[in-house]
């Protein structure tokens, strides 16, 4: 029954927005950008409205019913701070951060400021999308998936705000990081937990 319960209210919090259709407006400031940019590109996406979210264990009460991978994402750096990584995984796994740094191939990783997260995603914590990457006109972030992400069909993304999750088609998304212009690789960064 609670699962029945989670997908009906999922139904009542859904906002559908079909290629060419606008819902800017509707949204909140941190998510306009994105919106824009999905509307110029064409993408259609589900949008899911939720209590704040920092986390994808705290999400998956409120992903229930929601058709789509759910996925963490982890803004990185290296030891000199000199560059900045996204790493996008199914929320299912847990990161090896000496895996991922090896195969990225610049030594030892860690996680990013939040002033550092500001100024390259323009999101705070808890927010942390590829969505960000509209804010990153110079291509600063460079951004590494998981590579089993592309086996899934739809996948998830807060849109710069942890209030909201947003679902498109992996294509969709694909065409969205074309769009952005940041170095996108394929990599395993994952143990399945």
């Amino acid at each position: 029954m609670r699962g029945y319960q989670a997908l009906m209210r999922s139904r009542e919090r859904r906002t559908s927005c079909d290629p060419g259709t606008s819902i800017i407006g509707l949204m909140t400031l941190p998510e306009e950008r994105v919106l824009a940019r999905l509307t110029e590109l064409g993408i259609g996406f589900e949008r899911y409205e939720h209590p704040p979210i920092a986390t994808a264990e705290e999400g998956e009460e409120h992903w229930q019913g929601i058709d789509a991978t759910h996925c963490k994402n982890l803004f990185l750096r290296n030891q000199k701070g000199s560059r900045h990584y996204l790493v996008i995984l199914a929320h299912t796994k847990r990161a090896d951060l000496r895996a991922v740094a090896d195969q990225i191939g610049d030594g030892k990783l860690s996680f990013a400021s939040p002033e550092r997260l500001k100024k390259y995603l323009g999101v705070t914590p808890g927010s942390v999308s590829p969505f960000g990457l509209v804010h990153d006109i110079d291509q600063h972030v460079r951004l590494y998936l998981d590579r089993d992400l592309r086996l899934h069909l739809r996948i998830s993304f807060h849109p710069n705000i942890n209030t909201a999750t947003l679902v498109l088609t992996f294509s969709d998304f694909e065409r969205f990081l074309a769009s952005a212009g940041n170095l996108v690789r394929f990599i395993d960064a994952a143990r399945r937990v």
